[in-house]
């Protein structure tokens, strides 16, 4: 989880670092090609593994092209509006209003899955949006208006989250996660390819970082969760937010408001009534 942690913060800094410098679409394009360029060698040599018994977690074609590409214009649309909203936005806000994720992907499973909701979980919901209102504090100044793009993109995540879930039943992370690389590439490409920004320097680091903390990032999520319970890695995960809050006071001198503060804590209580709650559930189910 320390591993998860530092990718999230490092990829937030580069692309605060990169911001009115790179366009966010050449952004995407090179996150996407380093992603590819990490992944083909060890593709390559998951071919030649001799180890066949864990052949769900190998690379497979895929099964389900028309759903990859969904899952991707949405995750692309999120990844646009998180990293837009990176260089708007102070880094602690941008990271609050992505904790609100979970709550849309209750909504839109239980709208589009048929997936139950409980009171907890209707109370949870009410919760993280209630939070993101008090952070986002409805005017007509800028703030405001990149703030909606930061929602618009927890939105979309969620959309993407509920496509990975349905196409986890069908083909490997690794899969899922080439196939991303692969679809946003030259999604990347033709968004910006009018408004290209020749790299200087140290913003060749910062696009290396961005590539590799986005594979880093889920790579030891997924590893935490093989080897811990989900509800510890989800509130390990929390602790994102007074994390990067700390980076934006030190490196960026953002400043924390009281709207910001209570904000998070609803957003924060929200998420943990919904992780405490399916654990609880699973325990009855188990019993």
């Amino acid at each position: 989880m320390i591993g998860a942690l530092t990718s999230f913060c490092l990829m937030a800094i580069g692309a605060r670092e990169l911001n009115g410098e790179i366009g966010v679409f050449q952004i995407l394009f090179f996150r996407s090609i380093v992603g590819l360029l990490v992944l083909l060698p060890i593709l390559s040599l998951s071919s030649f593994a001799s180890n066949a018994s864990s052949k769900k977690g190998r690379f497979s074609f895929p099964k389900r092209i028309k759903l990859h590409v969904v899952r991707n214009l949405f995750h692309f649309a999120g990844q646009y509006g998180w990293f837009l909203g990176i260089g708007l936005l102070p880094l602690a806000t941008v990271f609050a209003i992505e904790f609100t994720v979970p709550f849309w992907t209750i909504i839109i499973s239980y709208l589009f899955l048929k997936e139950s909701i409980t009171v907890k979980k209707v109370i949870a919901v009410f919760l993280g949006i209630l939070g993101v209102i008090v952070i986002v504090q409805p005017s007509l100044d800028v703030a405001h208006y990149a703030s909606l793009i930061v929602l618009g993109a927890a939105i979309c995540y969620a959309f993407s989250h509920v496509a990975t879930k349905s196409l986890s039943n069908t083909e490997s992370p690794i899969t899922i996660i080439f196939m991303m690389c692969l679809i946003q590439a030259p999604l990347g490409l033709l968004l910006f390819i009018e408004g290209w920004t020749t790299p200087l320097g140290i913003q060749w680091l910062w696009l290396v970082i961005i590539g590799i903390t986005a594979l880093s990032a889920h790579y030891c999520m997924t590893k935490a969760m093989q080897h811990a319970e989900v509800t510890f890695v989800v509130t390990m995960d929390m602790f994102r937010l007074p994390l990067i809050s700390i980076i934006g006071v030190l490196l960026y001198s953002e400043s924390f408001s009281a709207a910001l503060i209570i904000g998070m804590l609803l957003i924060v209580t929200g998420n943990s009534l919904n992780i405490y709650s399916r654990k609880k559930d699973k325990g009855s189910i188990a019993r």
